[in-house]
């Protein structure tokens, strides 16, 4: 939706030079395709020969609507007419009726209609609807048989277009891009043209056809010219399209399918605070830092209470938070609301960037502006990626600075399925440092010399390689040497070309990485001095 999307806006631009991989746009997107074509063979072998077996044996069956037995097909009519075909609308395709929108990564049927004197009509779309169950019981008494939703509805077509000759049907997804275009320098308010983008962004041309692998070619053709769609674009699959609904299936009742419950505990030195006192909470906070580890460690009694704790203590005077994504009942924001209402200064830098996130944050910052919080949003040019809390308080003869720097979102609800790390701290230095970063953020500041953070793009990358190149040296020096990283991705030249010198002279170096790595053992020490690794487990790894 969105690398795919710039790839082809780099070929539609003309662009032929080679990225540092050494491939071309055009190469690239071959590779990718290729891969992705490879990918989806695999999920849908996957799906079929091991997850509906699997499920089976426990009792769980996906069913075509001509496995069922009479009893299960009345119902499922009964259901039918109910409960979906007052929500479908058919669309055909004639003089009359242009060739309908097909907005992105909803489910479509396509059908084939025989032309007729009376109707100059060869092809009709039904929407799947998005707001029902995929997954449908086939009785009231028979809890875990199934049948898609989409194939309940092909089965009933004929009266959705009553009196038309149906020669056949199939089902099909269109991804389109979802890349946003703003361009910062010509907008006077960038929520408004945010918003905007975001309402182009629905109509974005599409950069992937998904269909069964049944479809009649001469239809295919048809739809990748409407769509304007090259051939390589087109992914055939030969199991169900969008396979994101069996979160519907997990979501049953069969705890021996599932990880034990799972509860994160209070950090120790948060256990014994009392409930009903701030000053409690913050003095627990001067015995020294407080070095979280999420899920393992409840966000809820950590980070939410430091707010809360902050919103409601009346010798807190000021709070400054960044938001990059957090959730749609947010106890982080119903915080900074409760503090701007009590006459606190709250500022929140809001990145209305955030991929997908976009909308939610316009209107948290709409909301925040209405209770007078100060809402900015970051550098131009910049986006701000930063999980920061900053709280300023008067303890008499001092103004004391409290913090929190994370690697999570401040979001609840992922933070009890993403392995994060945050740092409670009263640190004076990290609070000082915490000051310059916000005052840069929300005034432009250029000062971004710093104690004990690195900030990008001014000093991450420099303070990375001062410490790469000292492992280097020590270990040159025999002394003891020793690199470990926690990553996202990796994919800085400079970095990774550190990286090789440190592993060449000797140095162990340790990478944990989530997703993207460029990192290539092609030499007898790079193999031997670099181990790389991706941790796929119960929580997501989000740590770096």
């Amino acid at each position: 939706m969105v690398r795919v999307a710039s790839l082809k806006a780099k070929i539609e631009r003309g662009v032929t030079t080679a990225n540092s991989a050494g491939y071309t746009p055009q190469e690239l997107l071959k590779i990718v395709l290729q891969r992705t074509q490879e990918l989806v063979r695999i999920q849908a072998e996957r799906f079929k020969d091991v997850i509906v077996p699997e499920l089976a044996q426990h009792g769980i069956e996906f069913l075509k609507i001509d496995e069922l037995s009479q009893d299960e097909r009345d119902h499922l009519k009964d259901y039918y007419n109910k409960r979906i075909f007052p929500v479908l609308t058919p669309l055909v395709v004639d003089p009359s009726h242009p060739f309908p929108y097909i907005s992105g990564l909803s489910l479509s049927i396509g059908i084939n209609i025989e032309s007729s004197d009376d109707f100059d009509i060869s092809f009709a779309r039904v929407k799947v609807p998005s707001n029902l169950p995929r997954f449908i019981r086939t009785s009231d008494t028979s809890k875990f048989r199934f049948v898609l939703i989409d194939e309940l509805i092909a089965e009933h077509l004929s009266e959705l277009f009553p009196g038309v000759t149906l020669k056949d049907h199939f089902f099909f997804r269109v991804t389109r891009n979802q890349d946003l275009d703003l361009d910062e320098d010509e907008t006077d308010d960038i929520l408004e043209t945010m918003e905007k983008e975001l309402t182009r962004r629905r109509f974005g041309p599409p950069v992937r056809l998904e269909v069964d692998k049944v479809i009649n070619t001469q239809v295919l053709n048809e739809l990748m010219d409407e769509l304007q769609i090259d051939p390589q674009d087109v992914m055939k699959y030969d199991s169900p399209l969008d396979l994101r609904s069996l979160n519907q299936i997990a979501d049953l009742d069969f705890p021996h399918l599932k990880y034990k419950p799972f509860r994160s505990e209070t950090a120790p030195e948060l256990r014994d605070i009392d409930p009903d006192s701030t000053d409690s909470y913050f003095t627990a906070l001067r015995k020294g830092e407080i070095l979280l580890h999420h899920p393992y460690q409840s966000f809820t009694t950590s980070v939410v209470k430091f707010l809360e704790n902050a919103a409601r203590d009346p010798q807190v005077l000021a709070i400054k938070q960044t938001l990059y994504r957090t959730s749609g009942d947010s106890p982080i924001v119903e915080a900074l609301i409760e503090a701007a209402e009590a006459g606190k200064q709250v500022l929140a830098v809001i990145e209305i960037r955030a991929r997908f996130d976009e909308m939610a944050n316009v209107r948290w910052a709409r909301k925040l502006e209405e209770v007078g919080v100060h809402v900015v949003y970051g550098l131009m040019g910049l986006k701000t990626h930063a999980k920061l809390s900053l709280v300023v308080r008067d303890e008499g003869e001092t103004l004391r600075r409290y913090c929190h720097v994370g690697t999570g979102n401040y979001n609840p609800k992922t933070a009890r399925f993403y392995d994060d790390l945050g740092l409670l701290s009263a640190d004076p230095v990290l609070g000082e440092d915490l000051s310059r970063l916000f005052n840069e953020l929300s005034g432009h500041s250029t000062k971004h010399d710093y104690s004990r953070l690195l900030v990008a793009p001014h000093s991450m990358r420099q303070g990375l390689l001062m410490r790469i190149k000292r492992e280097t040296k020590n270990h040159l020096d025999g002394k003891p040497a020793w690199i470990r990283f926690k990553l996202n991705s990796l994919l800085d030249e400079e970095i990774v070309a550190a990286i090789y010198e440190a592993a060449d002279a000797g140095v162990k170096v340790e990478i944990v990485v989530r997703g993207i790595c460029s990192i290539r053992l092609n030499t007898q020490a790079r193999r031997e001095n670099i181990k790389v690794r991706s941790i796929l487990g119960r929580f997501l790894e989000h740590s770096r």
